[in-house]
């Protein structure tokens, strides 16, 4: 199987960060990230689309990472696209995810370029839940709940 690159799409949700406001601020992270990944930047771009809404795009020689943000909802949509066979789009996604701290991720990727024929390609997704503690809160409460049921 031929690939010529990997994909790694993302959905970030209840974004936790105070700074997801400041589109100065998420273009100067974007820009750390490729620092720290060691990656030729090219060129980075921040536009306010609307009032509740802001695109960057990085682009750099090893490909590009481009970020839908709406501050308003917490909420970061994206993609990594690297134009190397073995590159690791994880990396730079730990970067975002730690600078956004979402409450639940969700992923996919793609191997990009497969010229095999009859080959059928299908994305691998992973989604990432809220904290155990939620869960645990919720199970709690589901409890007493009952518990009162039970008494009446």
């Amino acid at each position: 199987m031929k690939i010529l690159a990997r994909q790694l799409t993302f959905d970030l949700y209840n974004c936790k960060n105070s700074k997801l406001r400041e589109m100065d601020e998420v273009k100067a992270m974007l820009q750390g990230v490729l620092l720290e990944t060691g990656c030729a930047l090219i060129n980075t771009e921040a536009r306010s689309l609307s009032q509740e809404h802001f695109v960057l795009v990085a682009l750099f020689e090893e490909g590009h990472i481009l970020l839908h943000v709406y501050p308003a909802m917490r909420y970061v949509a994206g993609d990594i696209f690297l134009c190397t066979e073995n590159a690791a789009p994880e990396e730079f996604f730990k970067g975002l995810r730690r600078f956004f701290q979402p409450d639940k991720t969700k992923t996919t990727f793609f191997k990009r370029g497969n010229f095999q024929a009859n080959t059928e390609i299908k994305p691998k997704t992973k989604t990432r839940v809220a904290p155990l503690r939620k869960i645990h809160n919720t199970g709690a409460k589901v409890i007493r709940i009952l518990a009162r049921r039970n008494r009446q």
